[in-house]
């Protein structure tokens, strides 16, 4: 027997996640120059890093011998202050995807069970199915999350619920008064892992503090990143809140210095930037509409979405987002969300945005 044939049948079956396509990788493939291409698949901020976040990056560079703070001192503490939490309340890690996996190494067997929505975020199951334990996906109501259903859902076995908010790719929201109400009629053995990834994103006038909530729940996790309204995307930092005790089995199994030096610096210095957070939030808004209303225009279907992109239905969605990559602009296909006749994309610059509609209404042809 070879050592692959003695791995353990729940890795052997992983597909692994499937990253939207580089642009380096588009230029290869179909010959093009990479500066012509514009990237609208995964998400990230089209205004690029924050000033204050790129000195931190510049002022920490010649330091690059040293190991980084295994304890991320630092982030921690500009993080407790904008959010006032205590520092061992918090867990960091090399993006969210690394603390949602922490949340499912140190809460899962192979015995226990745990809930995840339709169409939500790749990366659920697939920590869950890296343990061994079994995932339960419970169908979406209207592309979101159907939280009377995941409840009914739970048993004795369930340890872990993820519940992204909003969601991708599907963009849906699930509503604070509603989630509040299904966080107190859990069992206290079920630990929620609410990811807020684009929680910057949402409208000022729905959002809720969900970190004051983590007194009251104490089977509560809540994580976000700087990958997304911060520009943070290549340097991966992500991080979750929660009690100090569930902090502190998370942090018993993160790998040592999972955040580098620069991140860990680019990261403290994105928090004290509320000026480019603020004009990453205008921008997006503008961008939203840009990009429905032009959606409508062409006659198609679209989620209302609360991040920053927009997933809408399409005719032939393998042959669209195939001609859109031979006109040099990358969207997202979900197909493996379950989702074949829709494509995400995501919110780009002005100029971005029209050269997408452009494009799109040429491949539509």
């Amino acid at each position: 027997m070879s050592a692959f044939d003695s791995a353990p049948k729940h890795i052997k079956s992983i597909a692994p996640y499937q990253p939207g396509k580089p642009i380096s990788e588009l230029a290869r493939e179909m010959g093009l120059d990479e500066a012509g291409i514009v990237k609208l698949a995964s998400n990230e901020n089209p205004l690029g890093v924050s000033p204050r976040a790129q000195a931190a990056i510049r002022a920490v560079l010649e330091d690059l011998s040293r190991y980084p703070d295994g304890n991320g001192f630092g982030l921690k503490q500009a993080l407790a202050r904008r959010f006032g939490v205590a520092m061992d309340a918090i867990v960091l890690g090399n993006g969210s995807n690394d603390v949602l996996d922490l949340a499912a190494r140190a809460f899962l067997t192979a015995n226990d069970e745990a809930i995840y929505s339709q169409h939500a975020f790749a990366v659920y199951p697939l920590a869950i199915q890296s343990i061994g334990a079994r995932g339960i996906e419970v169908p979406a109501r209207n592309y979101g999350h159907d939280l009377e259903r995941i409840a009914r859902a739970v048993t004795s076995k369930t340890r872990l619920i993820f519940i992204a908010n909003p969601n991708n790719p599907t963009g849906t929201m699930a509503p604070y008064p509603a989630l509040e109400a299904f966080l107190a009629a859990l069992p206290d053995h079920v630990l929620v892992v609410l990811d807020e990834a684009y929680n910057e994103y949402l409208p000022h006038e729905v959002r809720v503090d969900t970190v004051a909530w983590l007194k009251r729940f104490p089977n509560l996790v809540i994580t976000r990143t700087m990958s997304k309204v911060y520009g943070l995307a290549g340097l991966r930092v992500g991080y979750a809140f929660g009690s100090a005790e569930v902090a502190d089995l998370m942090n018993r199994v993160r790998e040592p210095f999972n955040v580098n030096s620069v991140a860990l610096a680019a990261g403290a210095a994105a928090l004290d930037d509320p000026d480019f957070v603020r004009k990453s939030y205008e921008l997006n808004l503008a961008g939203m509409k840009q990009i429905t209303e032009g959606l409508a225009a062409f006659g198609l279907s679209y989620i209302r979405s609360y991040g920053n992109f927009v997933t809408f239905e399409v005719c032939d969605a393998a042959g669209v987002f195939q001609r859109l990559l031979k006109a040099g602009v990358i969207v997202r296909p979900v197909a493996s969300y379950g989702m074949p006749d829709h494509l995400r994309v995501s919110i780009g610059l002005e100029s971005e945005n029209a050269r997408f509609l452009e494009s799109l209404a040429q491949a539509l042809r």
